[in-house]
């Protein structure tokens, strides 16, 4: 399943196939034969306009990604959130089902299609509904077992798959947008049902005593979707309207179905804020299942089933390759995020499904990416191949870039770079940087006959970059085995400085003066066979490395049981954890964020495993054939998409980035001069706060967020973290969002309410800073409350 998002450092087409010729029917690159295993039908060519699929891929994204930031920044709080997804899913969705259902045509229907997604759906259902069944507690197994089947077969048909449907197939297969709007249903109307059964038996065992009945709670929540009740209604009006809509509500409802696009999007955007947090090592494990189920299992299963029923006069033509293709896409399609209502409505599994709802669908864009251009390259012919090709490099290098920007500038400002095993990591990712940019220069200078010298600085650039990466990513773990033994300090950080940068330089430099260059433009060959071998010297340095120092660090990490770096263990006192720089002896587990690091050179070491094999397949195979030519494109992705694999494990840090960065913008809100304003001098609305939380919430919150005395530290009033404030002034309603709430816990710090424990902090959004009530002049202390009771 993740193979097809963690390509991170594979090698040998650093540059897609440039120096292609055809000879007696002979397809070419650098003297080998890739012609033979094509398929029958090539000649037609793609049936995908596979070059409108990445502009598509970033409108989608781009726009989930501005409602992401709009919500973290509390610009939409949360009930303005809600407004938008019941405009959604109430009117906008209904009207363009109810519209496409008017005018569907029956006629260029292809059943053999729909039969074979109701199987997959039905057999992806049962599989995971059984297997949750067996192995989950009693406790909450039939709940598990509904909305876990539910997550791994709704998909994300119209906000997110039908965009991309559109691009691929309007200018060729313009008939399977239809398909969008005829197979939601089926999870709509059979299978979700069957999930909500088991949630309401789920609720039924758990109740003191039994309410209505099942059947009718499901037929009343089936009745009253709107998009059931629209698809229905739309149904009955395509044979009574004729397969028009009246003028005089045609332009009704193209204005609420046009609507539909770019809210959807923005607010899938919104509902994905947050929602990691509730992630937990528990919870893992199903996460990874499903997520499989969803993302590998669910396609190759519809492309199988459209293999296999569609049988009739349509599978001697071109379109069953193209129809097999779509379901395969179509089976990548994420998870709908009213998975994550159901969820909520029953509030049962809320960690896995919110979870999981926002992993698929950032795992589905490169999977639907780099699978529409496997699924293209066998129709494709050479020539139009080789400038899509150099397209993709480039257009990765470009989007690999910015998120790099972002990773470093997270490193930075977190102040831990200066920290191992940070440090190494950091260069990792200028090493990244810096073959991305030279990346993007060679796209520029390959276009230049005349600049051999500067095609060459490039390529040295690019490749000492390059096998710098390879060098870091052995480092790390190295650097993770030593700290553990405390053997680090024995070697001087210039060494290390030496083996990353100055070894992969060296061995670029021998490769100018002992290599041969050729005429090719492509850079992966711009020295030939001695370039190769000298790939795969560097790669296998790195291997038996990271094998001898990885699983160590893993297995002891796992024994550790700190699977969760980014929570921190609660001190008694957040004055004991350091603020700046650690003292000089070791440093912890989760200080080192052990996790990532791990995680990251497993990656990148199964990565660099695929890219040792292409190696070694162009050196020993005479024709490698079109089959490789596909592994050459799963190399130019992988080689600048190692962005993204940095930007998902160290680029959303929500303590060294998103903490800072609101805490920052919340001093300047506030201003440092109400720090030191005396209690009579506070603003008016602060008092004004401060003697309403007092007077009708302070009481309520301290039974439900406070926690035992602190006694450690001659605190006798209770503490509560401020996250745990600011999740129940949310829960109140007294805030409608993570920021306002916050400002209000500011607010009563400044109204003498509250303090935090040593005096040493502002109030904050955290988990690691505890803080306590203080009791005003005219209310009794808590021991006297607790004398009284």
């Amino acid at each position: 399943m993740f193979f097809f998002f963690f390509f991170g450092t594979l090698h040998i087409s650093c540059k897609p196939l440039l120096s292609f010729f055809t000879a007696n029917s002979y397809v070419l690159i650098h003297g080998k034969n890739i012609s033979h295993n094509t398929l029958a039908g090539s000649a037609v060519g793609p049936h995908m306009s596979i070059d409108k699929l990445f502009p598509a891929l970033l409108e989608c994204f781009g726009i989930i990604l501005c409602g992401y930031i709009a919500g973290r920044a509390d610009i939409i709080t949360e009930s303005q959130a809600k407004g938008l997804g019941n405009f959604v899913s109430k009117f906008a969705l209904p009207a363009l089902l109810f519209k496409n259902m008017v005018l569907l045509d029956f006629g260029n229907v292809i059943w053999a299609f729909l039969w074979s997604v109701l199987v997959t759906k039905v057999t992806v259902f049962v599989l995971v509904c059984v297997l949750t069944l067996m192995v989950a507690s009693p406790e909450s197994r039939y709940s598990k077992a509904g909305l876990y089947a539910i997550f791994a077969t709704q998909s994300n048909d119209f906000a997110l798959g039908y965009p991309i449907v559109d691009a691929l197939y309007r200018s060729t297969y313009p008939e399977y947008l239809q398909y969008i709007y005829l197979v939601a249903p089926v999870s709509l109307m059979l299978l979700n049902p069957i999930g909500f059964a088991l949630c309401e038996v789920q609720r039924w065992r758990q109740a003191s005593h039994p309410q209505h009945s099942t059947a009718g709670i499901l037929g009343v929540v089936v009745l009253q979707n709107p998009i059931v009740f629209m698809v229905i209604v739309g149904i009955i009006s395509h044979f009574a309207l004729g397969q028009r809509i009246p003028a005089v509500l045609s332009e009704f409802i193209d204005g609420l179905a046009n609507s539909f696009g770019g809210a959807a999007l923005f607010y899938l955007g919104l509902t994905m804020v947050g929602q990691l947090r509730k992630l937990t090592r528990d919870t893992g494990v199903a996460l990874i299942l499903l997520i499989t189920a969803k993302l590998l299992i669910m396609p190759l299963v519809c492309k199988d089933m459209v293999d296999i029923l569609d049988v009739g006069v349509n599978s001697t033509s071109a379109n069953h390759t193209s129809l097999s293709n779509f379901a395969f896409l179509y089976g990548v399609f994420p998870t709908a995020p009213s998975v994550a209502i159901y969820a909520g409505h029953y509030n049962m599994e809320l960690e896995v499904v919110t979870s999981g709802m926002v992993i698929s669908t950032f795992l589905s864009a490169p999977i639907m990416y780099v699978s529409a251009w496997l699924l293209t390259i066998p129709l494709m012919d050479p020539t139009p191949l080789v400038t899509e090709l150099e397209n993709v490099s480039f257009n990765i290098s470009i989007v690999s870039l910015v998120a790099l920007v972002w990773t470093i500038a997270v490193m930075l400002l977190s102040r831990k770079f200066n920290r191992l095993p940070h440090l190494f990591v950091l260069n990792l990712f200028l090493a990244q940087f810096l073959v991305c940019v030279s990346m993007i220069l060679w796209n520029f200078l390959v276009k230049q006959e005349d600049n051999l010298v500067g095609k060459i600085l490039t390529f040295t650039l690019l490749y000492g970059s390059l096998y710098s990466t390879y060098i870091w990513t052995g480092l790390i773990p190295l650097c993770l085995a030593l700290t553990n033994r405390d053997d680090l300090l024995r070697l001087r950080p210039g060494v290390f400085m030496i083996l990353g940068w100055g070894v992969p330089f060296l061995m670029v430099g021998g490769l100018l003066i002992s290599g041969e260059r050729t005429e090719t433009i492509d850079s992966a060959f711009f020295y030939g066979r001695a370039q190769v071998e000298t790939t795969i010297r560097s790669v296998l340095s790195q291997q038996r490395n990271k094998i001898l120092t990885v699983l160590p660090c893993l297995v002891e990490f796992c024994h550790s049981g700190a699977l969760c770096d980014g929570q921190q263990q609660q001190s008694s006192s957040s004055s004991e954890q350091p603020l700046n720089l650690p003292p000089p002896g070791p440093q912890t587990t989760d200080d080192k964020q052990t996790l990532r690091h791990v995680l990251l050179c497993l990656l990148l070491f199964v990565s660099l495993l695929a890219n040792l094999s292409s190696c070694l397949w162009w050196l020993f195979n005479k024709d490698p054939g079109r089959l490789y030519l596909e592994l050459q494109f799963f190399c130019a992705v992988a080689n600048y998409g190692q962005g993204f694999l940095s930007f998902g494990i160290f680029g959303l840090d929500r303590h060294l980035i998103i903490l800072p960065f609101k805490k920052r913008l919340l001093s300047l809100w506030q201003s440092r001069e109400t720090e030191d304003l005396s209690p009579s001098a506070v603003p008016e609305e602060v008092r004004l706060t401060c003697t309403q939380f007092v007077r009708y919430h302070k009481d309520q919150c301290v039974q439900d967020i406070v926690h035992t005395p602190d006694n450690q530290h001659g605190f006798t009033s209770v503490v509560f973290r401020g996250c745990d404030l600011v999740d129940w002034l949310l829960e109140r309603g007294l805030c409608s969002g993570r920021i306002e709430a916050e400002i209000y816990g500011v607010r009563l710090q400044h109204g003498g309410v509250l303090d935090h424990l040593t005096g040493q902090h502002c109030f904050r959004d955290e988990p690691t800073l505890l803080y306590c009530f203080i009791p005003g002049k005219d209310e009794p202390k808590e021991e006297d409350k607790q004398d009284r009771r």
